[in-house]
């Protein structure tokens, strides 16, 4: 990569110094007081982005902040704002509509308390593969997931890493996934080849994970479900389930949930303004997301301008021996770019060509390094806190983005069988 070799490390650490100050104000001052309540995402990413802007040498102050504004600014940022805006008016809607109870009760009258959490799990990897993308899974099963959660007596993070596991394992496999695209084009290897290298990894993951889920004997004590369920209140789930699974833009699919909401809500009394009312509280609860997004994408960006992404490339691939180190390597890469842009698709293209150099260097079969490139990319995107899927869905969820990480038990399951397939060397046989 063009100009890596000359950022030492005193100007590398420097670069990614704000990452380090984040994760320090945040997970580590968390886990010391053993609560991630205590300390605001958003104070964290402040303090990081003061920082970031101070050590920006060499370019005078208004050119940082130009820069940060920049990167928070994105086309790519704003449409993750304007999906957070409707996916709060389309949950507030539903919710105050009754379209989520009689969804929760319809799906716990037929389905065993025992396989709740199972049923929500297979749902999730059944859409996402289906759709091709985890916000939109996150979007269609957050709420009903909360609300599943509640009625069920249960813990609602539980519930809501159910749902990051299942999306991921779509966004990961699916076809139409951006991330699977950008894996395949840069390792330049067909879809379809790729799709069975990942399975052999993602599948055992989704298969022990659901395991996990069925055998752990989860008791929900306080199940209640309603008498009344009226069906036409279903329609909005329906509608943003359906148009997901065609394959409709996320944002085109919550303005018709939306609108479904209303012409229900509607035809059962319920007043306009109320409605208005609704979605207007809706979008305001999605304020603190917004915030968190922009500040962390400036943060990320001056991290980026700096040469701090570079910098940890030039270190990573500093020492490589043999072809299972050269998958490793190609694993910690995307991993790691990815915590400083917490972004999978950018994570995948930025490493790219740069992984693709050291698999035909090191013999590394193209279909598993665009395996490892996607699986690790999503495995990450999934644990960090700041991640856009992971802010949406606590955020509809109305807990911490850090609450989720104990359940989420697909991501883990997926790094062991990352581990196991670079150290095995499995797929070997691929048609």
């Amino acid at each position: 990569m063009a100009g890596m070799n000359n950022i030492t490390h005193k100007r590398g650490l420097l670069a990614i110094s704000p990452i380090i100050f984040f994760l320090f104000f945040y997970l580590v001052v968390s886990l010391v007081i053993n609560d991630f309540y205590k300390m605001p995402i958003s104070v964290a990413l402040v303090i990081s982005s003061v920082w970031a802007v101070f050590v920006y040498k060499g370019v005078p102050l208004a050119r940082r902040i130009e820069e940060y504004s920049k990167a928070a600014g994105s086309s790519n940022i704003m449409y993750m704002v304007w999906i957070f805006v409707l996916a709060g008016a389309f949950a507030s809607l539903a919710k105050e509509i009754g379209a989520v109870d009689a969804t929760v009760n319809l799906t716990l009258k037929f389905l065993p308390p025992q396989f709740i959490i199972p049923g929500l799990f297979i749902a999730a990897c059944f859409i996402s593969l289906s759709i091709g993308t985890s916000v939109g899974t996150v979007v269609a099963l957050t709420p009903l997931a909360v609300d599943l959660a509640t009625s069920a007596g249960a813990e609602v993070p539980l519930f809501v890493a159910t749902v990051l596991g299942g999306a991921f394992f779509g966004d990961n496999l699916s076809f139409i996934s951006d991330t699977t695209i950008a894996a395949t084009r840069t390792q330049g290897c067909n879809m379809n080849d790729k799709f069975k290298a990942n399975l052999w990894i993602a599948l055992p993951a989704a298969l022990i994970t659901l395991a996990v889920y069925i055998f752990t004997e989860q008791e929900f004590n306080n199940l209640v479900v309603g008498e009344d369920i009226n069906a036409w209140l279903i329609l909005p789930y329906m509608v943003i389930i359906v148009t997901a699974l065609i394959g409709i833009n996320v944002s085109v699919v919550l303005v018709l949930g939306i609108v479904s909401a209303i012409v229900v809500a509607l035809f059962q009394n319920h007043e306009a303004l109320s409605l208005a009312t609704y979605m207007g509280q809706g979008i305001d609860s999605m304020g603190n997301l917004i915030i968190i997004t922009l500040l962390a994408a400036g943060m990320l960006g001056l991290i980026k301008a700096m040469g701090g992404i570079n910098y940890v490339l030039q270190c990573v691939t500093s020492r490589i021996s043999g072809p299972k180190w050269a998958q490793a390597t190609i694993a910690f890469l995307v991993s790691i770019v990815n915590v400083c842009t917490a972004n999978n698709t950018v994570a995948i293209i930025t490493v790219g060509s740069l992984s693709k150099n050291i698999a035909e260097q090191y013999g590394v079969d193209a279909r598993k390094s665009a395996s490892i490139l996607d699986t690790c990319s999503c495995i990450t995107q999934c644990l960090i806190p700041y991640g856009a899927q992971t802010l949406l869905a606590t955020s509809l969820a109305g807990i911490s983005p850090a609450a989720p990480f104990g359940y989420l038990y697909y991501p883990w399951a997926l790094i062991f069988m990352v581990v196991l397939s670079i150290i095995f060397g499995f797929p070997r046989h691929l048609r």
